[in-house]
């Protein structure tokens, strides 16, 4: 069996890149630890803030008797006593099956109807005043509208999350598919592309990282939207334990239920976020 004899170049540079890949790894661990420690920085200056305000405030549970309480629910987060008394994990996932429903449902109308008006003028100058007029309403409002369109409390809920996240993704697919650049156009028009070659070969991958940032924007939209319509449906969902918490005057639960619905929020906005930062568009 024949080898080829390694490059003496070759092995070479190998030698030399290896100490400036472990600075790379270094310096990106030195980032690492800097981010943590001023995240950590920030939140124990929210936990002095908070104890600060809770002793001026008796009423308030301060971190001291909130936390164990948080852990608590944390500990055991799946149970299920009856209608009434369920886990924090398992309202989580009525409110995440709602909150997705709505944002998925509402993408599917936002996209194509935002590319159309990005994409025609007369379609904008029809269409621009309805979406201005209707943006501005307030996400409770729909909530009777749904009821009375679907006599039921969750699909009234859903209905608000589709009419309230769709504005984000619509309006920034639309700037996107606008401001693509006439060269690109007459390159379309040169080499003949199909309405299915343009929409696919040009049109969508230049205003995808767009139409990402508006499901970005929907999404934390249709999460902060979730927990005021679940407290007028009431039942399940994480706005329900919330209200129900407070019913029970029980402040702890309520707080960490805020805690809880924060670091879901963060969650779902990094997640999206990282998907943004790894799609780009290149000419």
């Amino acid at each position: 069996m024949i080898t080829a004899k390694p490059n003496r170049l070759q092995m070479q540079l190998n030698a030399l890149a290896l100490p400036f890949k472990g600075e790379a790894v270094i310096k990106q661990l030195k980032a690492a630890a800097r981010n943590v420690f001023w995240a950590s920085a920030g939140f124990a200056l929210l936990l002095v803030i908070w104890q600060i305000v809770a002793i001026f405030s008796p009423d308030l549970s301060g971190p001291a008797e909130t936390l164990p309480v948080l852990w608590a629910m944390l500990s055991h987060p799946f149970y299920d006593n009856g209608p009434n008394d369920k886990g924090i994990g398992i309202q989580v996932l009525f409110s995440l099956g709602r909150v997705f429903s709505g944002w998925l449902i509402g993408s599917l109308i936002a996209i194509p109807v935002g590319m159309a008006m990005g994409a025609n003028r007369k379609v904008m100058q029809a269409l621009n005043p309805v979406v201005q007029v209707l943006r501005p309403v307030s996400p409770l409002a729909w909530y009777p509208i749904g009821l009375a369109a679907y006599h039921s409390a969750a699909s009234a809920v859903v209905f608000a999350i589709v009419i309230t996240s769709l504005w984000p993704t619509l309006i920034n697919t639309m700037f996107g598919v606008a401001s693509l650049p006439n060269d690109y156009r007459n390159v379309a028009r040169v080499f003949r592309f199909s309405r299915w070659q343009y929409l696919t070969k040009v049109l969508l991958p230049y205003s995808l990282p767009y139409l990402l940032t508006g499901l970005r924007l929907s999404l934390g939209i249709a999460w902060m939207v979730i927990v005021a319509a679940e407290m007028l449906a009431g039942g399940t969902g994480i706005g329900f334990f919330v209200w129900d918490s407070w019913n029970a005057l029980s402040l702890p639960r309520v707080i960490s239920a805020i805690l809880i619905i924060g670091l879901i929020g963060l969650v779902l906005d990094r997640g999206l976020e990282w998907l943004i930062q790894r799609v780009s568009y290149t000419a």
